[in-house]
């Protein structure tokens, strides 16, 4: 069902309750954080410009990694405050809370257009037990409701869901940002009919991340090319030796499930046939988690499928590289989610980087490419060529949810389209 979106209601001077995400990158740098990757904030101009152009006055929310309901100073959102300020060439206040007295105070004297960020919603242990009378306190400094963080909406937490909730049930709109809005098009309605052929590109770690999707798109695609960590669990449940590469013996039912829904339907399925491998070795160090910090040394690439038991895949080959490559020439619809292999470590980033060069030449050709979030992203953004793409999704996980078919909180509180207007 589609969604109302802030063009369909009229928000001059009322005071909105806008959810973004901003969950961005950060690291110290001479004792004060920085902002890493603008990215999800720059996204969310689009909307924060329309709504200052209807004269609403805005109240931002969002959360910052994971303070686990406690104030974490390296997690504030001051430094975005700061961020958006600059992007948007005008004030931005900025609360160090986001609820209380000091809200409420400034809050009430937000002119049209002002802007107002609120501190890490994650501060509060409320937040993501979605508890009513915390939502009805965030809730309680708006009028309207406007969803903009599609990356959070799959978390039914209080400012995702609880508080349109509360405000849909005082009568107020709960509508759609327009990032929202192009999340819910292209990786809802433009892959529902996709022009063929409609190739799917498959990465990252662990089957059991993706299994439900890779169901799904089974039903719609005509190629499936399957890279990244997942390799290794479709080749061990094929009997072949993966020597220390990473893999979920536990998911080979699931594995071989999937090879024969493939050939039952007539689906390319395509798995990376040689790798980049490396060797695993214990360094004695301990990461910030307490880890073992192992280090992939000698790499080499492995011309065929079997890897010898010392070593592990860490990248697809030149002979897969090659194969994919033909099959994505050939695509009017690409749907890409995770990378190829361990493509943080520039030794092993040659498969996910001519994977996106591919992907945005076919698209200049006049293909269709949607990015379905998180490491792809990174990845286009790492060779420069995220604009030269269809649509880049800003969710992770909740692109992964929406793809496999699930009803996300955040976007099912939202207020219907009319059939009729749809």
């Amino acid at each position: 069902m589609a969604k109302l979106t802030i063009n369909d209601v009229n928000l001059r001077d009322r005071t909105v309750f806008v959810r973004v995400d901003y969950n961005v990158p950060m690291e110290e740098q001479d004792g004060r954080m920085v902002i890493n990757d603008d990215t999800r904030i720059r996204e969310t101009l689009p909307t924060l410009e329309a709504l200052i152009g209807q004269g609403a006055k805005l109240i931002l929310a969002a959360h910052l990694g994971r303070p686990k309901g406690k104030r974490e100073p390296s997690l504030s959102l001051r430094p975005v405050a700061a961020k958006l300020a600059d992007l948007l060439g005008r004030p931005v206040a900025f609360a160090d809370d986001c609820l209380g007295e000091k809200v409420e105070k400034t809050a009430g004297v937000l002119k049209p257009g002002d802007l107002l960020l609120l501190e890490n919603v994650r501060y509060y242990a409320e937040e993501e037990k979605n508890d009513p009378a915390f939502a009805a306190k965030l809730a309680g400094v708006a009028d309207a409701y406007v969803n903009d963080a599609f990356g959070a909406a799959h978390r039914a937490h209080a400012s995702t869901e609880g508080v349109a909730r509360v405000i849909a049930g005082r009568g107020g709109p709960c509508v759609a940002g327009l990032l929202m809005e192009r999340e819910l098009k292209f990786l809802g309605e433009e892959l529902e009919q996709p022009a063929r052929p409609f190739v799917v590109i498959l990465g990252g770690a662990k089957v059991s991340d993706k299994i439900l999707v890779i169901d799904r798109l089974l039903e719609q695609a005509d190629s499936l090319l399957i890279g990244g960590g997942m390799t290794y669990t479709f080749r061990l449940a094929q009997g072949i030796q993966i020597g220390k590469s990473i893999s979920e013996p536990d998911k080979l039912d699931v594995a071989r499930a999937a090879l024969d829904k493939a050939k039952g339907r007539g689906v390319r399925f395509l798995l990376a046939g040689d790798d980049v491998v490396a060797t695993p070795t214990a360094t004695g160090k301990l990461d910030k988690k307490g880890r073992p910090v192992i280090e992939m040394r000698q790499p080499r690439v492995n011309e065929g499928a079997a890897i010898p038991e010392s070593e592990a895949g860490v990248d697809i080959g030149p002979k897969s590289i090659g194969e994919f490559s033909e099959i994505i020439r050939g695509a009017r619809t690409i749907l890409w989610n995770g990378p190829m292999g361990m493509f943080e470590d520039a030794r092993f980033a040659a498969g996910t980087l001519a994977v996106a060069r591919e992907v945005a030449a076919v698209t200049q050709r006049g293909a269709k490419s949607i990015i379905g979030g998180g490491d792809s992203v990174k990845a286009l953004n790492q060779a420069g060529l995220k604009d030269r793409v269809t649509f880049a999704s800003t969710g992770g996980g909740a692109s992964l949810e929406f793809l496999e078919g699930k009803v996300l909180p955040g976007v099912a509180i939202l207020a219907d389209r009319p059939q009729s207007a749809a």
